[in-house]
């Protein structure tokens, strides 16, 4: 890993290093920036040059001219930007450098420009392209899919850990030489190769977690034809029998339509027919009937590998809030304070609902620096948009909700959360908005009223204990959000 860094121990920015990966791919070359907690670092920044090293390996088994030579230019910018960010780099290579005759000689230029390239095999790019859907989505039990430009890698993920793994030289750079023949000779090929490696029924009941641009624009490219409120392609599910739709529309637009969709990729207009078909038929082998995009795979999978395993134990999401909070709240501590506290007034919810009033809480001070009049606004554009993993839409709706109550927004959830969430669901998540706003209130958004104080669930009431020096806190202001809580819970608002 090279280091480039010019920091002194006492710059502060040095408890948080920046790490950067450049992934040489088939299809591009991207460098990512990271800093922030191991498990969930931000992105600081995200580039890519769509290089196309495999799209001659089919006829010439090289990497062609201007191929080469977009990718060197790419690689040495990505090597001066790193520098000037002070980032330890880890560049990493893949399928059309690992075939090409002139691999060596790429990744020799890129030693030339101070990057040291660890070219993956196949088996270490499934593993990888595994624990990053692991690291974003822990529960995950299924068949991962990899689709890069000079490769398909396949991975059997389940209770966090990875199991088989296959690849197969199916990338979209070489398909669409295999659907040339237009008689369903592609099927053919693909089928063979599943069947022969030992894959096929292996997915029966089980979802396809698709990492890759490709598949991701597939996603992207329903969500905008179904008019789909929520932005976001982590996370979106095709059925398979959407995905053959989506293959029947595409061969009915020209490249140019593709391109000129809003929202959608150009870059990856070109390869969507052909990354429709592959996973029409991989679903169709494998026995599986959703397709689920994953924003997180091969490079995300590298940090992931990295860490220790009580690092890797931790809730992605809880590691992302918690950290939204520090870096936009004013009091650190006061999210999981705050969660504590208002904890006792929910002691039937299943896990799931607590870890999304939990996220609420450490979010709950996100707001406080916009205009006063947008901040629940503010609240619902962090909880839907932001970049949180191991959260579904309707958990996302729910996020929503309650920031949006606790900043002042009221109960009628605003567009578009009652198209993501049930109308139970958003009722209790106003619930916890209320007994939010009432803590941040009482406390003025400081730990000490807090833990001076206590809410609790007695008979018919939602009872307020507050010691008898700290009965000045409990001022008009207060008494009304105690008041609006217990009502909305249908009980009364009690002082202790």
């Amino acid at each position: 890993m090279a280091l480039f860094s010019r920091r002194t121990a006492a710059d502060p920015a040095e408890a948080q290093p920046r790490t950067a990966i450049i992934d040489i791919g088939s299809n591009s070359i991207r460098l990512v920036v990271y800093q922030g907690h191991p498990r969930l670092p931000a992105i600081l920044f995200n580039e890519k040059v769509m290089a196309g090293l495999g799209r001659s390996l089919a006829t010439t088994g090289t990497i062609d001219r201007s191929s080469f030579k977009a990718a060197v230019a790419g690689l040495a910018r990505f090597a001066a930007v790193a520098r000037e960010m002070e980032a330890a780099v880890r560049t990493v290579a893949t399928a059309a450098v690992r075939d090409a005759s002139n691999g060596p000689a790429l990744i020799a230029a890129a030693e030339e420009l101070g990057l040291k390239v660890e070219l993956l095999s196949g088996e270490q790019e499934a593993v990888a392209a595994g624990q990053g859907v692991i690291s974003a989505l822990p529960e995950a039990d299924g068949i991962v899919g990899d689709l890069g430009g000079g490769s398909l890698e396949l991975v059997r993920v389940v209770a966090g850990t990875i199991t088989d793994r296959v690849s197969f030289p199916l990338g979209v750079l070489r398909i669409s030489a295999l659907r040339a023949r237009r008689d369903k000779a592609f099927e053919r090929h693909v089928t063979r190769l599943i069947r022969d490696a030992g894959w096929a029924g292996r997915g029966k009941g089980l979802p396809v977690y698709m990492v890759g641009g490709s598949w991701r624009a597939l996603a992207k490219l329903d969500m905008i034809d179904s008019g789909y409120p929520l932005p976001i392609i982590h996370g979106y599910t095709l059925s398979s029998a959407t995905v053959v739709r989506l293959g029947r529309v595409i061969s009915h637009l020209t490249k140019p339509r593709l391109r000129a969709i809003s929202g959608l990729s150009s870059g990856r207009a070109t390869t969507l027919g052909d990354a429709a078909a592959l996973l029409s038929v991989l679903l169709r082998e494998l026995g599986s009937t959703t397709a689920i995009a994953s924003s997180f795979g091969l490079r995300e999978g590298l940090l992931y590998g990295n860490l220790d395993a009580e690092t890797r134990a931790l809730d992605p999401l809880i590691v992302g809030t918690r950290e939204e909070g520090r870096l936009l709240g004013r009091f650190a501590e006061h999210g999981d304070l705050l969660d504590r506290w208002i904890a006792p007034l929910f002691p039937v919810e299943p896990a799931a609902h607590a870890r999304i009033r939990h996220a609420a809480c450490l979010l709950a001070d996100v707001g406080w620096h916009a205009n006063p009049d947008f901040r629940a606004e503010r609240g619902v554009e962090i909880a839907l948009h932001g970049n949180w993993v191991a959260i579904d839409a309707a958990e996302r709706a729910m996020l929503a909700q309650a920031l949006y109550v606790s900043l002042g927004g009221g109960a009628v959830p605003p567009e578009p959360l009652a198209v993501l969430a049930s109308p139970a669901d958003l009722a209790i998540a106003a619930r916890w908005g209320l007994a939010i706003r009432l803590g941040q209130r009482l406390s003025g958004g400081i730990a000490a009223p807090l833990k001076r104080s206590q809410l609790a669930l007695d008979g018919g009431g939602v009872v307020l204990t507050i010691e008898p020096g700290d009965r000045a806190l409990y001022g008009d202001a207060v008494e009304r959000r105690h008041q609006a809580l217990a009502a909305r819970m249908g009980l009364a608002a009690v002082l202790g």
